[in-house]
């Protein structure tokens, strides 16, 4: 039987849970990745697929980040002045991520049967550009605030997730 770790008393600490919502959303972007590959393939079948996982993607990692933005940032700033700078650049990425999800949304909603190869490769870029930007960002914020967060005992994020430990919504 698996025992849950405790970090101040809490089963799983918010740093810990924050690392849990980025693997969760690297699964999804791989499977992302898959559904785009089966479209290229030819496999039209699979169109309705990458459709659902775009979206859910993209609006599951735009909750994520808007939740870190508006509450855990703010939280980390204020407890940890030392991280401003870290999570003013974070915030940041957040913000070319957002008109990238923008593009590729726009991108697999054009994405048909009758597709071109060159307009798949297209997507397939984006797609790929994405992953490189959310892998550096997801390992920077791990590094940088992590051990904060697991260090936070607010009461109301153990009542209630807070939209940034979300893995969907």
């Amino acid at each position: 039987m698996d025992t849950p770790s405790r970090t101040n008393d809490r089963l799983t600490a918010f740093g810990n849970q924050l690392v849990q919502v980025h693997n969760w959303l690297r699964k999804e972007l791989a499977t992302l990745h898959d559904d785009l590959g089966s479209v290229a393939a030819g496999r039209a079948e699979r169109l309705r697929d990458l459709r659902a996982h775009c979206l859910t993607f993209c609006s599951a990692l735009t909750t994520h980040h808007t939740g870190e933005d508006g509450g855990a940032f703010l939280v980390l700033s204020e407890k940890f002045p030392e991280l401003r700078p870290a999570l003013e650049e974070l915030a940041h990425d957040h913000d070319v991520v957002s008109g990238i999800l923008g593009r590729l949304e726009e991108l697999v909603a054009g994405v048909g049967p009758g597709s071109s190869q060159a307009e798949i490769l297209h997507v397939q870029r984006e797609l790929d550009g994405l992953t490189a930007i959310m892998e550096t960002h997801f390992r920077y914020e791990e590094k940088r605030i992590v051990e904060a967060l697991n260090s936070l005992d607010i009461p109301e994020w153990r009542e209630s997730k807070p939209p940034f430990l979300l893995k969907s919504h």
